[in-house]
Formats: structure tokens, C-alpha cells, sequence
């Protein structure tokens, strides 16, 4: 194993889109063209309801292990009328849409969503349900910080349709706390665990980070073990993304050599796994575990497991419309990223404009290597048809599968790709296979994490 890693340990895409961002087509998009395949979107599946990520982009200190948008400020006074704008900008979606949509998943990241008060993300959430109508089933969802989420925010959230909560674990150990500025003793993680599911909360999620700065193998399973103890509903176990190249992140802050080797990290990996599926949980997608009696397992199992910018969701809508600074939407014909500042952000939305900057819209090859790339992140097996291949090449994705079918990572029976459970720690590159838009124009620098 130790020499596949070393083989296929290469940067890649995580594929929470396809395209991914740095091929889209930015020369033929316009908000023209997005708002069109928004409506597209919506009035084929106006019962299906839609997805929203609300990007609260606000974090008093920086961990520097991060690479998302976000605004570093002790400054609370910046809450009411960010709050104000997203509830503006979502007014401006619903007046595109021409009715009140159905509100069917919902889900509040960051930066730190627990920055604000519980007062104002009440009155976040009453704003945009007052605009729309909530789903028979509808699933609202938050990241919390273990270090400033409290029983209030729980509460609050809880009484406007919460049921799911998260929280940013990532390590145990003080050394790589230290080395990532996220110092968080178990007892805040314990406590704030205990109090969502006292108030009533049905799913609870740790989020766990391997190949940290100075982290060690035993590091990883001194987490696990902790984490075992409090048995969160679902964890996702990530593999760090060293992009240090990005701005406004604070990576810059250890070297490479801080870092676990590769080999290292896939020994972390395999432990974590294997102490995981001990404890009863099952192995979901890419780097997501789930007890079974979770909505995630079920999803995985019934075949509603899907992946966008939000992650694995256990379920699927074609319309995800993002809200707040650096938000990206996915109207399933076309992805469109919200501006990043956020004084430019409220400054768009002040004068009625929808704030986007970038987007592509999809042709008929992106639509249909998207879902193949989709079936293989989400189900580990894709098949396609006839009337396909006269518009797809899949001659070279076969031919870029080849090694990885000598490798015993994949099973080919053409039509039909399979992932072998040899396979599943590599499924990024497996779907990297299928992404013929990079395979056509290679990247001449580093844009992407590392696979492994």
C-alpha cells in the first residue's frame, strides 16, 4: 500500500463541483446566463425545494490550518447589518424566482457561524424562512466552535428548525493545537456534544483533520479514542489540504517539513478508519463516517447520497442557491461564487444586485462527466450509455483508468467502472480520470491539495 501512496499522491481536486473552479469558463459567463439556468433549475423541480448555504464569514481568531473565506474581527458590531444583507440578497433570488420557494436543506458555514449572537442568528433565520416555505422534511444544519457555541446559540437555533450541528474538532493534542491556533480542550467539545443532544438535536457530527502540523499517529488515535467516547452520529475525517499558495490563509505559519509524510498520513488514515468501523461506524463517501441509525448511512444505502460545495449532504436538490460573502450556487446547469470582500458584497446587495463575480456554465460533456464523477465520489460505481459516448470521450477516460485497474483500485466491465474497497482511498483520483478538462489543459503550477 505504502507504494501506492507514493504513486498517487499527487495534487487533485476534492470534486465538490465539475467543473472544477479553476476550469470554468470565465470569458462566456454572465449573470445573464446564470439567472437563466437558476430559473432552468427551479421550474423543472419547483417541488423538490432547494438547498441554501448561508457563508457567515466571521472568526475572532485565525486558525491557521484554514483555507476558507473568511474575516478575522473581535468587532461584533459588524453582525446586524451582514445579516441584514444576506436577508437582502436572498430577497433579490426570491424576486427571481417569482414565488416562495421551498426551503428544503439548509445549512450555516463559515468563518465561524457561532461568531454571532444567538439573537441575530435568530433573526437571520426568521428573515430568510419569511421568504420561503420550509419542506415536510426539511434538515437546517450549523458548524459550531466547541469554544464559543453555547447552550443560547443551541437554543435559539433549535426553536427555528435545527436538528443537525457540527462541530471543528481536528485534534486533541496541545503541540498541534498550538501549531494550528485552535486550542480547544476536550471539555468544551464534551459539553457542548451533551448539550445539543439534551435540547434535542437528532444528529451530532465531529469534524477530525489528519496530517496536521506535528501530528502523530498517536495523536490521530488519542482523537479517536476521545471522540469514540462521546460517539458523535457522524464524523468526517479529513485529510489536511496544505495550500499555503492561497491568500488570507495562515499556513505560511510552519514549513513542509512540520508536516506528517505521506505515508504517514495514509498510516493515519488507515488507523483512524479501522478504529472507526470497530466502534460501529460506516464508512460513507470519501472521508465521512456515519453510525447506520444516521440520515447520512441511510443516504449512502438508499442512493441519495450527493456532493456539492457543501460537502456530502443526504440529500439532493438541483437548485443550491449560496448566500454571503465568497458563497458559491449550483444551479446543477451552473455554478456562480458570490464576491469575496465583504464590504464589496453588501455594497452589490444594497443596490439590488445579485453579487456574483464568476460561474460557468455547463455544456452538455460537463453535464454528463459530472455525474459520472458524482456517482463514483457518492456511489464508488458509475455505468454509462450509448447515446453518451457519441458525445463523450471515453476512450480516454478508460485509458486514463488503466493503471489504476492494474493497480486493483478499480474494476472495469465496460460500460460499467466499479471501485474496489482497495480503491476507496483514492477515489479523487480515480474521478480525476473522468475530469478531461484538465487532463487537456494540465496545470502549469500547483493548484490543488495533495490527493493522499
Amino acid at each position: 500500500m505504502c507504494g501506492l501512496v507514493q504513486k498517487y499522491n499527487v495534487p487533485g481536486p476534492r470534486y465538490t463541483s465539475y467543473p472544477t473552479v479553476p476550469y470554468w469558463d470565465l470569458e462566456t459567463f454572465s449573470g445573464k446566463k446564470w439567472n437563466s439556468s437558476v430559473l432552468k433549475a427551479y421550474r423543472e423541480s419547483p417541488d423538490e425545494g432547494i438547498s441554501l448555504y448561508i457563508h457567515l464569514p466571521f472568526c475572532e481568531n485565525l486558525c491557521t490550518f484554514c483555507g476558507c473565506h473568511k474575516r478575522i474581527t473581535k468587532r461584533h458590531e459588524v453582525e446586524l447589518p451582514y445579516i441584514k444583507s444576506v436577508v437582502k440578497e436572498w430577497e433579490l433570488y426570491c424576486d427571481l424566482l417569482g414565488s416562495r420557494p421551498v426551503i428544503k436543506e439548509l445549512h450555516l458555514g463559515g468563518g465561524t457561524p457561532t461568531f454571532f449572537s444567538p439573537e441575530h442568528l435568530k433573526m437571520l433565520i426568521d428573515g430568510i424562512v419569511r421568504l420561503g416555505k420550509k419542506a415536510d422534511k426539511v434538515e437546517f444544519s450549523f458548524e459550531g466552535h466547541p469554544n464559543n457555541t453555547t447552550k443560547e446559540h443551541l437554543q435559539a437555533l433549535f426553536d427555528v428548525g435545527f436538528r443537525r450541528v457540527s462541530y471543528g474538532v481536528q485534534d486533541y493534542n496541545l503541540t498541534v493545537q498550538r501549531a494550528i491556533n485552535r486550542i480547544q480542550p476536550f471539555e468544551n467539545v464534551k459539553n457542548v456534544t451533551e448539550w445539543a443532544r439534551e435540547i434535542g438535536y437528532t444528529s451530532v457530527g465531529h469534524d477530525i483533520i489528519y496530517g496536521l502540523p506535528f501530528q502523530s499517529l498517536d495523536n490521530v488515535m488519542e482523537t479517536i479514542n476521545k471522540t469514540n467516547a462521546l460517539k458523535p452520529d457522524r464524523i468526517a475525517f479529513y485529510s489536511y489540504a496544505h495550500v499555503p499558495w492561497l491568500k488570507g490563509n495562515g499556513q505560511r505559519g510552519y514549513k513542509d517539513v512540520d508536516l506528517p509524510t505521506s505515508e504517514e498520513k495514509k498510516a493515519q488514515y488507515e488507523m483512524g478508519k479501522k478504529m472507526l468501523t470497530e466502534s460501529g461506524y460506516k464508512d460513507v463517501g470519501m472521508d465521512h463516517f456515519a453510525l447506520p441509525t444516521d440520515g447520512l448511512y441511510k443516504a449512502l444505502e438508499n442512493g441519495s447520497l450527493h456532493r456539492n460545495f457543501m460537502g456530502y449532504t443526504a440529500s439532493k436538490t438541483k437548485l443550491m442557491i449560496g448566500l454571503g460573502a465568497s458563497s458559491i450556487s449550483d444551479s446543477w446547469y451552473g455554478f456562480a461564487q458570490n464576491v469575496k470582500s465583504v464590504e464589496e458584497y453588501q455594497n452589490l446587495v444594497s443596490h439590488g444586485v445579485i453579487p456574483i463575480f464568476r460561474g460557468h456554465i455547463l455544456n452538455t460533456e460537463d453535464e454528463i462527466l459530472r455525474r459520472h464523477i458524482l456517482n463514483i465520489m457518492c456511489q464508488f460505481e458509475t455505468t454509462w450509455n450509448a447515446e453518451e459516448e457519441e458525445i463523450v470521450d471515453f476512450e480516454s477516460i478508460l485509458a486514463n483508468l488503466s493503471e489504476l485497474e492494474a493497480d486493483g483500485l478499480v474494476e472495469i466491465n465496460s460500460p460499467n467502472i466499479k471501485v474496489t474497497d482497495k480503491g476507496r482511498p483514492f477515489v479523487r483520483n480515480i474521478s480525476m480520470a473522468f475530469d478531461l478538462k484538465m487532463h487537456r489543459k494540465k496545470p502549469d503550477t500547483r493548484i490543488f491539495s495533495m490527493t493522499v
